[in-house]
């Protein structure tokens, strides 16, 4: 997984360096239909198929993503297709939102809870976070029992875990030190 995170890196920067700020939104847009259609596994079986040429895939995943590509997107595209990088591509999009929401001062904050919280739940724990990390925070919700209670809270390459699991680590590795 990492060798494709790190695959991705590049072709991200080089459309967030294409990317005029007043076109952010649509080409994010853009972006993330093609990365929904990239992960269509039929699809990927089409793009590997050596009897396909390169302009047959990119017409499918054009005509697939349902969205109007603006040329710099769509020559996004073709560059990843040419480089034969089609498996990159939704971790490609995934680090581009990441540089739009550093540039617009959002990030996101991966939520792990051990039960389902409302809406009223995740504004309280983000409204102190988004304060401590000094920018707008939008929330990825997931649920895990594993955590027994609390939660753990991912914004970038930072963890705040405050759940019953943790707890109980911590306390098991004092008691064995």
């Amino acid at each position: 997984m990492a060798e494709l995170a790190t695959i991705a890196r590049p072709y991200a920067e080089a459309l967030f360096k294409a990317t005029p700020v007043a076109e952010q939104a649509a080409w994010l847009e853009q972006a993330q239909a093609l990365s929904q259609v990239a992960c269509d596994p039929q699809l990927r079986a089409f793009a590997d198929n050596p009897r396909v040429t390169q302009e047959q895939v990119f017409d499918v995943i054009n005509g697939a993503a349902k969205v109007s590509l603006a040329p710099a997107v769509a020559n996004f595209l073709r560059t990843v297709l040419e480089n034969g990088r089609l498996a990159a591509l939704p971790l490609m999009v995934e680090q581009y939102q990441a540089l739009v929401q550093a540039r617009q001062g959002v990030s996101e904050a991966r939520l792990i809870s051990a039960y389902p919280i409302t809406e009223a739940q995740v504004a309280d724990v983000l409204e102190p976070l988004a304060k401590r990390f000094g920018r707008t925070l939008t929330a990825k919700v997931e649920v895990d029992p594993d955590l027994i209670g609390g939660v753990r809270v991912e914004v970038g390459d930072e963890v705040l875990d405050t759940s019953v699991k943790a707890r109980l680590e911590r306390m098991k590795s004092a008691l064995l030190a």
